[in-house]
């Protein structure tokens, strides 16, 4: 369960990049009933999502050429500097060196040995999400690997999580449940998906990190997305240990994975 407690290595936020950001709004409003703002003129067409009064994600333009709509997850840090040899060490490339955001926190981008890209963030004046596990936030984060050895390995010396059997296992490959250094399993913030075989042509043979969200109701979740021109690749389906579970995209390509709880 991710928690806006945020411990080092645990999620603490997520932002999904768009050639059209106007577009990606419209699509997370009829979905999630997020609204999207700018904090300030200095954010560079850079928005926040937000539900209620809660920030829950971001939404930022596309920031380079040959850059793919995506989905990326940033995990706390309080030291991103020593991260950087850390993430090259463990053989992951670094894509955007350390910087300050504003007086909100300083990150990093980087690519694991798998290929699955993720960013970490010191926060300053922001320490991210501000609504977790309810209906329209983040629920949990799961990378999806064709190598669950190689990744769990990489994250383990690098942020010291610790993994366990799952009983989500059965639902598109062994499934290895996170929780955070010196956390217990009431802490578990989601998991590494060693893909099958025949799995890994659909993702390029890389990794690639998936945001869960939390809904109420997987079917009008999933009506909504259809609707406002996103695509829903599996389910509902069923899953142990997790609830209704749905695997989709917004309509530039933007992976993520919709989960119902078992208590609805």
């Amino acid at each position: 369960m991710i928690t806006t407690d945020f411990l080092p290595g645990s999620p603490c936020w997520v932002e999904v990049s768009s050639p059209d950001t106007d577009a990606s709004a419209a699509f997370y409003r009829r979905v999630f009933g997020w609204k999207a703002i700018e904090d300030s003129p200095e954010a560079a067409g850079y928005l926040c999502f937000q539900l209620d009064e809660d920030k829950v994600a971001g939404l930022s333009p596309l920031l380079g050429e040959g850059e793919h709509p995506a989905w990326t997850v940033f995990f706390h840090d309080p030291d991103v500097d020593s991260t950087v040899p850390a993430v090259e060490r463990l053989g992951g490339t670094v894509l955007f060196e350390p910087f300050d955001v504003l007086r909100l926190g300083r990150t990093a981008q980087f690519f694991d040995p798998q290929g699955g890209r993720f960013a970490v963030w010191n926060p300053i004046g922001f320490p991210g999400v501000q609504r977790a596990d309810t209906p329209g936030s983040l629920c949990r984060v799961e990378l999806w690997t064709p190598d669950g050895n190689g990744s769990e390995d990489f994250y383990r010396e690098l942020f010291r999580w610790s993994y366990a059997d799952s009983p989500r296992s059965a639902w598109n490959g062994r499934y290895r449940a996170v929780t955070p250094a010196g956390a217990g399993r009431d802490r578990d913030q989601g998991g590494i998906v060693a893909l099958p075989p025949e799995r890994v042509d659909d993702t390029k043979g890389s990794a690639e990190w998936n945001p869960v969200f939390r809904v109420a109701d997987a079917d009008r979740a999933l009506e909504a997305v259809r609707a406002g021109g996103g695509q829903v690749y599996t389910g509902p389906e069923d899953t142990p240990g997790a609830g209704r579970i749905a695997v989709c995209a917004d309509p530039f390509g933007a992976g993520f994975v919709l989960s119902e709880s078992p208590q609805g």
